[in-house]
């Protein structure tokens, strides 16, 4: 008889590491397919991060200071700023630290918008897409809460943003700025950056960066970066957010590119750091873990992107085999090679995940969760979809360590956990998605 596997503490509602709930395949290691949500920790960040913190990196000195201890710190934080903009294209004086892509975008949305305020601005406009992430898209219905006029460029039914539709809305003077993503984190699609600041550049004639006609761009890049070649110079945008934990570096710390002739008006007060514009004590061990691990994700990206892509291809050639299962992207859109979106006709998501859950699959919707209830994914419904299909998706993302095999256990539990999800459809009460 195998042996039983020791039982866990009743106050622990969670797994072992590594292991499933009880139930279908509780003795298999767990296939993590969610790493746009999260990415685990890479080796070498973490080993770095331990030995800063042995040393006493993480709570001696700071950064700010004038003592020896400070300088010290503070040259360790002048070289990982460096390093993060020499992996995005960019001058080490553009980098601002942040808590993370969330913070970031806030700080570019909100900040560009009492900036402009500040500047004389009655109405300052904001523009952005129908398909950004919500920290976008509540950063600018907090814009307009503060006075300023918000406009949502829509997408065309792949979700793509044209470029000529943004510049046919931007009013160089009232602008404040204009944001799209560079790579939607629920389908994968790439947005056309260039192509999007280009139009907006041929609005704005012949004005100067920092200057009132200039309309700054900003693109939320979180999904993209470490995954598609990004060039913060090269695009010719204004600003640009990333977040650390996306790459394998710990939860805690981003970034914002930013120009320096681009002015922005932080909300908060404090210290006045990175500067001037985001208060707080800099996280020097957080900062070196992000600039090792944008190193590392730049690096292997190339090799990384074709590998990715093959298991892609293999999961979406196995998942729309089975009957009612499409991809939501068509083959010829531009993508994240590790991202694969799934419509799952006839599907409630929440019981398609759990199912897959007790499989010891990680996956997820792509879309929004408030207070425990998935809603219907707000980029499904800009790009066209009912809301029973913007209820009925699975989005699967893969990264460092994924496998063949990892893909196939997938495969194999879907059918099982489709039938589950259409049988809860059925008897979700009408009027219920």
């Amino acid at each position: 008889m195998s042996a039983q596997p020791a039982p866990r503490p009743a106050t622990s509602p969670l797994p072992a590491p590594g292991r499933v709930a009880p139930g279908r395949g509780a003795d298999r290691a767990r296939v993590y397919l969610d790493h746009a949500a999260s990415a685990p920790l890479r080796p070498q960040v973490a080993q770095q991060v331990a030995q800063d913190l042995a040393s006493g990196l993480g709570g001696w000195a700071s950064p700010s200071a004038q003592h020896s201890s400070g300088r010290r710190v503070s040259a360790l934080l002048a070289e990982a700023r460096a390093r993060i903009a020499t992996a995005l294209g960019a001058d080490p004086h553009e980098v601002l630290l942040t808590s993370g892509g969330s913070e970031a975008d806030s700080l570019a949305v909100i900040g560009r918008v009492l900036a402009a305020r500040a500047a004389g601005a009655r109405r300052p406009q904001v523009v952005v897409s129908a398909v950004e992430h919500p920290a976008v898209a509540d950063s600018a219905r907090t814009a307009q809460a503060l006075g300023a006029d918000l406009t949502v460029v829509g997408v065309d039914q792949v979700g793509r943003v044209d470029p000529a539709r943004v510049a046919a809305v931007v009013e160089p003077g009232r602008t404040a700025v204009v944001s799209v993503m560079a790579a939607n984190n629920e389908t994968g699609l790439v947005q056309d950056v260039a192509g999007i600041v280009s139009a907006v550049r041929r609005v704005s004639g012949a004005a100067r960066r920092g200057t009132p006609q200039w309309v700054p761009v900003h693109t939320d890049a979180v999904a993209a970066v470490g995954h598609l070649p990004v060039a913060f110079s090269a695009w010719d945008v204004d600003a640009m957010s990333l977040s650390g934990h996306k790459l394998g570096a710990p939860v805690g710390v981003g970034a914002l590119v930013l120009r320096r002739e681009v002015a922005l008006v932080p909300a908060a007060g404090g210290g006045r750091q990175e500067r001037g514009i985001r208060s707080g004590t800099q996280d020097v061990v957080g900062a070196r873990a992000l600039a090792l691990a944008l190193e590392l994700a730049v690096a292997e990206q190339e090799v990384e992107a074709a590998r990715l892509e093959a298991l892609r291809a293999r999961l979406l050639a196995g998942a729309t085999a089975m009957p009612g299962v499409r991809p939501t992207l068509p083959d010829d859109a531009p993508h994240l090679p590790g991202t694969a979106h799934l419509t799952c006709q006839g599907t409630d998501s929440e019981a398609l995940l759990m199912d897959l859950d007790l499989a010891g699959i990680d996956a997820s919707a792509g879309s929004a969760c408030h207070a425990g209830v998935t809603q219907p994914s707000t980029v499904m419904l800009a790009m066209g979809h009912d809301e029973a299909a913007a209820r009925s998706t699975l989005r699967c993302t893969m990264g460092h360590g994924t496998t063949v095999t990892d893909v196939d256990r997938l495969l194999a539990a879907l059918p099982h956990a489709l039938e589950v999800a259409r049988r809860a459809r059925e008897l979700r009460p009408r009027g219920i998605g």
